[in-house]
Order: structure tokens, then C-alpha cells, then sequence
């Protein structure tokens, strides 16, 4: 994510993200301030198609899927009057495949994350209305009511709860990527780092962590330094050029990277991961809403549903992602500590 906050148009937004998307760059980063236009989903009743427009980053999937009655009457009444539901995710300017990132159409919002919002909102028996925006702007949709829930790769974290409830879905790992032809990896223990320059992405929660570590080498005597740059091309341009040793984000993002540049002078590889929970606990991702919206219950109760009859294996499948499959979707469970340890 970026740490500057340049204006930007929403036409402008599109353009690049799409144009990235369209060369495959493989991206791991969201930035920029401005929303992009929202997109509502078409798909025929009963079903939802998993990873159309993919450019290549999932298999296309077409998966039954019905209202859940039982399950949508769980709803808040506000929600189930207006018939659909408003979709946030975090992926301007550039989006962040496999998770999310404009499609080679040009104007779909594709990606694992946007994907299972509308799982979620079949079994609801809603349209799904996914709006874009910058990773900055998720939160202030959310905390406004401009969005109902955010998917998008967001850590469930103790500190979070203060403002959201949460209804995790798949695990959050962590990585490390570098060149191909570097010789460091990453052994699970921050003095690993001491030296090193590592980017990352401003307000997520793998900065804050990193922070933690560069905090902790300080009192040894040692440097880590750490950069930000505006988006995921910025960011693979400085490792590319040797002016940061790696970058430190989420695992998913970084192995469609990795696939894409593959066999290329800039090819990639992980150099180790590491739980976005901390070192004692594995970290979730969760699907976001404001907390006491009413809304984590019948989000998890979705999810499970999905879960349970194998719509949510597939999606997991067409994304590649089936190793951070979760046995079960929790309402707040456990989640990076305050402290971080």
C-alpha cells in the first residue's frame, strides 16, 4: 500500500490498474486515494462465475450457488431492504493479483477477494455491488456505511476489533520475496533482517510488524532499514534495480508474481514466510464490517455454508490458493496481539 496520497481521478484508476492487470505483472500492493467506479454483479441467478477476465491468474469456475434462507434472514433489516450488498475492496491504483485487480476487459473487478463476496452475497440472495478504492479508503467506506463489508486480504488483528467485526475465511501467510539470483532468505526470527532494506506497505499489517522488528533491532545496536513506494511496479522496479533486498507482503500476491516472471531477467522467488499473526499464532484473513453491524455472524454462517458444500473449495482451487484453506469460518477469533509477540 502507498504511503504517499496523491489525488487521483477515477478514470485514471482504472487505466493503470487495468494496464498492469493486462501485462501480468503480478502485483502485491494497493494505493492512490480516489474510488473507482462500483461494478454490480451480472451472473445469472443461482450461479457465480469464479475468475472471469482472470488474465490467466484462475481457472474460470462456474459454481452453483442459491439463497440460503435460513441464513439471510440473519441479516440486519437495512441490508436485506436494499437487496444487495456493498462490497468493499482495497485494490487502487494498480490491484493486487491473484486477490484483486481489474480484469482484461478493462472495467471487471476480478480477483479471489471480490470473487467470494459475491459467493457471499449469492447465498444471501443479493446482488453483489463491489466498489474499488485505495486501501485507506476500505476503512473510512466501512467505518461511513458507504460499504457494508471489505474483502480484501484484511488481517484480523486485536487492535482492528476496536472498530470491526470479523469473519475470518482463509489464512494469512506472509512473505519475503527477492531476486531469483539473491542468496538470503528469511529463517522466522527478525535479527535475520539486521542490514537489510526491506519495502513494504504503508498501514497494513505486515508494517506493523516489520516496525516491530526494526524497533527491536534499534535496541540491539542494528539497522533495518525500511522503504515505501506507490504501488507493487514501483516496488518490483527497486528490487529489480538492487535498491531493496526484498519486499515483505502477502504470500499469495508474491507467488502469482513469482509464476509470471518466471524464466525472465527479473525473476523472483519467496525467501520464506511468516504468519501474519506472529511468530505463536496463524493468522487469519477476515471478511470486515463495522463492529456491532450485526453483520460477522451471518457472514461466517455463509462462509461455513460455502465451506460445507464445496463452493468454497473451488474457489480456493480456480485461485490456486487451496493451502490457505481455513476448516472453519470464526466470528473474532484470535488475532495479531497488541503487544505483537
Amino acid at each position: 500500500m502507498p504511503t504517499h496520497f496523491t489525488r487521483r481521478s477515477p478514470i485514471r484508476g482504472i487505466t493503470v490498474a487495468t494496464a498492469v492487470a493486462s501485462l501480468a505483472t503480478g502485483l502485491a500492493a494497493c494505493g492512490g486515494t480516489s474510488d473507482a467506479a462500483t461494478t454490480t454483479d451480472s451472473a445469472k441467478s443461482g450461479e457465480v462465475v469464479i475468475g472471469q477476465v482472470s488474465n490467466g491468474a484462475a481457472t474460470r469456475t462456474t459454481v452453483k450457488v442459491s439463497e440460503v434462507k435460513s441464513i439471510s434472514a440473519e441479516l440486519p433489516a437495512a441490508v436485506k431492504r436494499r437487496g444487495k450488498l456493498e462490497i468493499g475492496i482495497g485494490a487502487l491504483p494498480a490491484g493486487f493479483p491473484p486477490l484483486a485487480y481489474v480484469g482484461n476487459d478493462q472495467k471487471t473487478l476480478t480477483g479471489s477477494e471480490p470473487d467470494l463476496g459475491r459467493l457471499i452475497a449469492a447465498v444471501f440472495g443479493l446482488k453483489a455491488e463491489v466498489k474499488n478504492s485505495t486501501w485507506e479508503n476500505l476503512f473510512v467506506g466501512v467505518d461511513s456505511g458507504k460499504v457494508d463489508v471489505a474483502f480484501s486480504n484484511v488481517t484480523d488483528t486485536e487492535e482492528r476489533k476496536k472498530k470491526y467485526e470479523f469473519a475470518s475465511y482463509r489464512q494469512d501467510n506472509l512473505a519475503f520475496i527477492v531476486p531469483k539470483k539473491s542468496t538470503w532468505n528469511f529463517d522466522g526470527t527478525y535479527e535475520n533482517l539486521a542490514g537489510k532494506t526491506i519495502a513494504v506497505g504503508s498501514g497494513t499489517n505486515q508494517e506493523k510488524i516489520l516496525l516491530e522488528w526494526k524497533a527491536r533491532l534499534a535496541k540491539e545496536g542494528k539497522k533495518l532499514t525500511v522503504k515505501y513506494f506507490q504501488d507493487s511496479p514501483s516496488t518490483y522496479l527497486a528490487l529489480n534495480s538492487g535498491k531493496i533486498d526484498a519486499s515483505f507482503g502477502p504470500n499469495p500476491g508474491f507467488a502469482y508474481h513469482n509464476r509470471q516472471v518466471a524464466g525472465t531477467p527479473n525473476a523472483t522467488r519467496t525467501a520464506g514466510t511468516y504468519s501474519g499473526a506472529g511468530a505463536s499464532l496463524q493468522g487469519l484473513i477476515a471478511a470486515t464490517a463495522k463492529k456491532d453491524s450485526g453483520l460477522a455472524e451471518p457472514l461466517a454462517d455463509a462462509i461455513n455454508y460455502l465451506i460445507k458444500n464445496g463452493q468454497y473449495a473451488e474457489w480456493l482451487k480456480a485461485y490456486n490458493l487451496s493451502d490457505e484453506a481455513v476448516a472453519k469460518s470464526e466470528v473474532n477469533p484470535p488475532g495479531l496481539p497488541l503487544d505483537n509477540s
